[in-house]
């Protein structure tokens, strides 16, 4: 278990190599969601999966060109005030608010597609009801 571990932080250390090689982020818009290597993270941490440590986010708040808000998204059926369902390509998923987190434009690596605008403000609408209280 603890060889495991090592072996998945030393690929991890790896992608960051290559991400931080990188000079540009892409363009990207909010209410976009894309591929986004998140890494290995610790403990209750959403992190990513397979080689590039990627999950699909939502870019919630575009911040400045280089970082943005980032909402991980999940295809696993999951209940409680801050997961909402979204469709988006008809694919069902749940955008996990309790793991909102800024992160940069480079991490990005495959855009997906565009939340229509029904979705991205029941996104925004929740995201005020959970951490506007």
């Amino acid at each position: 278990m603890i060889k495991d571990y090592f072996l998945q932080l030393l690929d991890w250390w790896r992608e960051t190599v290559v991400i931080g090689n990188k000079h540009t982020p892409p363009t990207f818009k909010e209410g976009e969601i894309w591929w986004c290597s998140m890494g290995m993270n610790i403990g209750h941490e959403i992190f990513g999966k397979g080689a590039r440590f990627t999950r699909p986010v939502i870019v919630f708040k575009k911040l400045n060109k280089y970082s943005f808000l980032a909402i991980p998204l999940t295809t696993q059926v999951k209940d409680g005030s801050w997961y909402i369902p979204i469709s988006h390509g008809g694919v069902e998923s749940r955008a996990i608010l309790s793991q909102i987190r800024v992160v940069d434009g480079i991490r990005l690596t495959i855009k997906i597609g565009t939340l229509n605008s029904e979705n991205f403000q029941k996104v925004k609408d929740r995201l005020l009801e959970f951490y506007g209280s």
